[in-house]
């Protein structure tokens, strides 16, 4: 991780969870970490958690809501005054409604493609166009993704939400194809893992707190820095290296 240190990582959804994990690591690595979500009082409390650990890094608080591109774009516009612009994207914000594909709400399909995949997207471009025009060559966006962006588990309630997820597995792959088109070593990769205990069944589940609680207590899940560990080993791959996908999984997880 050497050669990143005092460079600037874009970390998204990082108030809570996997994002509040990958972003502590990377301070603590030595990056320049600007941190975004709507919620940007937990990213602050974070910030000052890392500075008193010590940390050789710095955690960069921004308010942003991903589901408007004018938020998207004041923030990069802000990155590139502050700090001149984005080394690594870590598009790591994403949410799933219970809305089954024959009696969901629209809304929460909107909601669901809006944050998964067009902020993804929209991030992406950005964090692409900040890095080719400081003829950056070396940059590296990683998307997190999830296992449910390679299988359909028997579960009407996250069927929508596995299908945006098979489109980040899609627009990784494409992603890839275009960098490779631009004959660039900026690389791409996506994470993609299973069961993680975070607030991610909490509130898909709100309705059912019960089911909420089952989702971590049927096997040892994964943790949020396990992921984050896997943020590193991908960022800290020889130039030449280019790691496509990382799945991965509690050992007791089925499916």
């Amino acid at each position: 991780m050497d050669r990143w240190k005092g460079r600037v990582a874009l970390v998204t959804g990082a108030s809570v969870g996997i994002g509040a994990a990958i972003a502590r690591e990377l301070v603590r690595c030595g990056m320049k970490v600007v941190g975004c979500a709507r919620d940007v009082e937990k990213i602050q409390k974070l910030a000052a958690e890392c500075q008193s650990a010590g940390h050789p890094g710095v955690l960069v608080p921004f308010k942003c809501d991903l589901t408007i591109e004018e938020d998207i774009q004041t923030m990069f516009s802000a990155i590139k005054a502050q700090h001149k612009g984005v080394d690594v994207c870590i598009n790591n914000a994403g949410l799933a409604h219970p809305e089954p594909l024959l009696s969901g709400k629209t809304s929460g399909w909107k909601n669901m493609l809006d944050l998964n995949v067009l902020a993804l997207s929209v991030c992406t471009r950005e964090a692409y166009q900040s890095i080719k025009e400081r003829n950056v060559d070396d940059g590296h966006i990683i998307n997190i993704n999830s296992m449910s962006g390679h299988r359909v588990v028997p579960n009407s309630e996250i069927h929508f939400y596995t299908a945006t997820k098979y489109a980040v597995t899609a627009l990784t792959e494409g992603l890839r194809q275009e960098l490779r088109e631009a004959n660039t070593h900026i690389r791409a990769t996506c994470i993609s893992p299973g069961v993680v205990e975070t607030e991610f069944a909490p509130r898909l589940y709100s309705h059912n707190p019960d089911k909420a609680a089952a989702s971590y207590t049927k096997f040892k899940a994964l943790e949020a820095i396990d992921v984050a560990n896997a943020v590193l080993y991908v960022l800290s791959a020889p130039p030449h290296v280019q790691i496509g996908d990382v799945q991965m999984r509690p050992v007791e997880q089925v499916f």
